[in-house]
């Protein structure tokens, strides 16, 4: 799990995914973090519907069918990596100073194990030093307590947090005064909630995993499932042997577009036999999904014409409206301009069409290769508007499904993590807890980030994630944070957003989902959502890896009492019994009655969706057909359309090697995938050192010098490259209008040849090696850092 030496690699990936390759990285995973008994005993209960914890990966649901070895690779890389024997203590902390961390790499940072205690900065001496609870609790609530204005707290949290410290941590918030709480959806499915919500009246997918068992036909879109949802793998085998379609859209063709031998099939992985994944792969252009489904929409039109079954007159009738100005505005849209934009021929378009045409039932699932678009929520309506076409919603096998991408993501929102709260949410919160919520919209995360910089925001609580890493225009977001008065943060390893702090800062320690959290009423439960609303319980197995963590509702209390001194919420008494924080939430939340008896049935529950039931809760009370212009999605010429994306051996902005093993990559992260006849135009060769330049909306300019073109199946016009190294080609400005989402998928870039003949591993070697006790394997090469983008190649220039 640590970057590998040697030189760069690049190979087509021709095996199933999952299978063999995965049980070996998985076993090498064990034994590098000295975890192979323990880590061996987790894989055994985790994502267990009795007793088990969730694995803190991916929202993709468990099984229905209880499967016990419900797991994936990366799941269990992320497991380990949590139940590591290393430890970031006290000693640590005093033998290295924060400017000498800020030169380690982020690999390494996180390398150093479990953190134990809380933390303080200290100014003088440039360390972080050991300060008690109590303390570290005051010095918050006494910031807090002292702000002119509650606004100038940010609450922000990534999607880790479990269901009950949510609704604790938003309830702090808005006890204080403010509605300041971005989150990663900001940045992640933010369009999906907007645009199924505007469409359907429900910002949540209505389908579930005995949708996905009956469905005909299955449109992937903007997911490299076989990394970013593992688990989605076995549905996937599952539709294929019984003889559903699918289809994959996708710029490129992704590993779990092609087979896979899921690794609890016991006799497939001895015979070796694999099953395929995808049955059609679609590649449009970056941003070209909108006109691809409309061009599979006007073929069903036109089909319609002369073959009544076409369309579901009947549903269309009774269940939607708008339908009229849809077809005109389709019928309207020329065919070359369909092709044009979605960068796909007509006849694949409408080899598309004919699988959607044909089955009787279909789902269409899609993940941030649609959302982190600037017309993302343009895009999700028009998705609706081809499902409800053939009346794919309401019955089973069929309608939307998106793809949540971190645990418990969805059960943020649902639980109250929401800038912009609804009025009757609000109400029920007043009433049931007794406070005076606040009733204007907060700041999302880039509103945050933009306040801080302007001073505005003086206090920043980052509540699990990496956030410098993970926001756009790093130079921008470092700067905000530094501008701020306390920065602290929960979190269970130390990070790069621990480094780039404000004047004051915190590092506060707490328990992960694989360990027991005891409290006074005995060993407690923590419930997640996943990314289809089904809610259920999550209970550590493992010893704390300290005795001075703390639960993040602990935490949470802590700050709360020390804030909020004439506070009548009884904070010790939820923390005590999350039973208590349950029977609340009960009482305020839609969908949560009787809480505490139906989350402990077998697999728990599911969240009732209303559009699922063909109850809409839009102003017309009907599914709503939207009718827009088709965007541009076509770069200017010489300018290139860039996505960011995972690599396989990451999650988030933890990375555990420099392989990306399913796009055949060895030994690189400092890379961009190009398409050949792209690199060829620009006299760029395999491996050849680029400049790779992004024009903000803004009129600005940052760029990444010293990375290697890579030749990949992608189509002509477009790049992809890993984030969180290429965060910073994102400028503040560049978020969507429609979500406000950063546009981390849909960046117009130049890429050119570097002028200069040094090659990026020489840059990499004229970096700062970290220090190598007690750091990193100080024969590791070291992953490119983050300290400041200037040193790992970016050069923001400023107009």
């Amino acid at each position: 799990m640590n970057p590998s030496d040697g030189a760069p690699q690049s190979r087509p990936y021709r095996h199933p995914s999952a299978g063999w390759g995965a049980a070996k990285s998985v076993t090498h995973v064990l034994l590098e973090q000295g975890e192979l008994r323990e880590g061996t005993r987790a894989i055994l209960r985790m994502n267990h519907e009795n007793g088990g914890f969730d694995c803190p990966g991916c929202a993709w649901p468990d099984s229905l069918k209880g499967l016990h070895l419900d797991i994936c690779e990366n799941g269990i890389k992320h497991v380990t990596w949590e139940m590591t024997r290393k430890r970031a203590g006290r000693e640590f902390f005093a033998a290295h100073s924060v400017s000498e961390l800020s030169q380690w790499s982020d690999f390494a940072l996180e390398d150093q194990g479990r953190l134990t205690e809380p933390m303080v900065y200290d100014p003088e001496t440039d360390h972080y030093v050991p300060i008690g609870w109590p303390d570290a609790f005051e010095l918050i609530g006494g910031v807090l307590r002292n702000l002119e204005d509650p606004d100038a707290a940010a609450f922000y949290t990534s999607g880790r947090l479990g269901n009950e410290a949510t609704f604790l941590y938003q309830l702090l918030a808005r006890e204080l005064g403010t509605n300041n709480l971005p989150d990663c959806s900001n940045m992640c499915h933010e369009a999906s909630g907007r645009a199924l919500t505007a469409a359907l009246g429900t910002g949540k997918g209505t389908c579930d995993l005995k949708d996905w068992e009956h469905t005909d036909a299955l449109f992937i879109m903007g997911i490299n499932a076989a990394s970013n949802a593992p688990r989605m793998l076995t549905a996937l085998a599952e539709a294929y042997r019984r003889g559903a379609r699918i289809v994959h859209i996708n710029p490129l063709v992704e590993a779990a577009a092609g087979r896979t031998i899921v690794p609890h099939e016991f006799l497939q992985m001895a015979l070796f036999r694999a099953t395929k994944t995808g049955t059609l792969n679609i590649q449009p252009r970056i941003a070209g999904d909108m006109a691809l489904i409309r061009g599979i929409a006007k073929a069903v039109l036109e089909w319609a014409q002369t073959d009544p079954k076409a369309l579901d007159r009947e549903f269309i009738d009774r269940y939607t409206t708008g339908f009229d100005d849809y077809r005109s505005v389709v019928e309207a849209t020329p065919w070359e301009e369909l092709e044009r934009q979605s960068g796909v021929a007509r006849a694949d378009i409408l080899k598309a069409a004919r699988v959607y045409r044909d089955a009787d039932r279909s789902i269409i699932s899609w993940c941030l290769g649609v959302t982190q678009h600037e017309h993302g929520v343009d895009t999700i309506r028009e998705i609706v508007n081809l499902l409800l076409l053939r009346g794919n919603l309401g019955r089973e096998g069929a309608g939307p499904s998106p793809v949540r991408g971190h645990s418990n993501v969805q059960g943020n929102r649902t639980c109250g993590i929401d800038h912009r709260p609804a009025s009757a949410f609000l109400d029920r919160l007043a009433e049931v807890c007794g406070i005076d919520p606040p009733r204007d919209h907060g700041l999302d995360t880039v509103g945050t980030i933009e306040a801080m910089h302007r001073g505005e925001v003086k206090v920043f609580c980052g509540m699990g994630g990496n956030f410098a890493l993970a926001a756009p225009d790093t130079v921008y977001t470092y700067e905000a944070l530094r501008e701020c008065e306390l920065t602290f943060h929960v979190s269970t390893k130390l990070n790069r957003s621990h480094l780039v702090h404000g004047k004051r800062a915190l590092i506060l320690p707490c328990l992960g989902r694989t360990e027991k959290d005891h409290q006074r009423a005995g060993v407690q439960q923590l419930s997640v959502e996943d990314s289809m609303s089904m809610v259920h319980l999550s209970v550590g197995m493992k010893k704390p890896a300290s005795p001075h963590l703390l639960s993040e509702p602990a935490i949470i209390a802590g700050i709360a009492k020390a804030a909020l001194p004439e506070t009548d919420t009884p904070w010790d008494w939820y923390v005590e019994d999350y039973d208590r924080i349950r029977d609340t939430m009960a009482k305020v939340l839609d969908g949560f009655e009787d809480f505490n008896r139906r989350v402990r049935l077998p697999l728990g529950f599911r969240i009732r969706q209303p559009a699922r039931e063909l109850v809409f809760l839009t102003p017309s009370g009907k599914a709503e057909f939207s009718a827009v212009p088709l965007p541009d999605a076509v770069p200017a010429p010489g300018t290139l359309l860039l996505g960011t994306m995972r690599s396989h051996d990451q999650w988030n902005t933890t990375i555990y090697s420099d392989d990306d093993r399913y796009r055949g990559i060895e030994n690189l992260r400092t890379l961009v995938f190009m398409n050949k006849d792209d690199m060829r135009e620009r006299g760029i060769g395999q491996f050849a050192p680029v400049e790779v330049t992004a024009t903000s909306k803004d009129g600005s300019q940052r760029s990444l010098k010293g990375y290697l073109a890579v030749e990949y199946a992608i189509p002509r016009g477009c790049a992809a490259g890993y984030m969180p190294e290429m965060n910073v080609l994102v400028g503040i400005r560049d978020y969507s209008e429609q979500s406000d989402q950063p546009l981390m998928k849909h960046l117009k870039v130049t890429i050119v040849a570097s002028p200069s003949t040094e090659s990026a591993d020489a840059a990499r070697r004229a970096q700062p090696e970290p220090s190598p006790e007690p750091g990193p394997d100080p024969g590791a090469k070291p992953v490119p850092r983050m300290d400041s983008p200037t040193v790992a190649g970016a050069r923001p220039v400023r107009p």
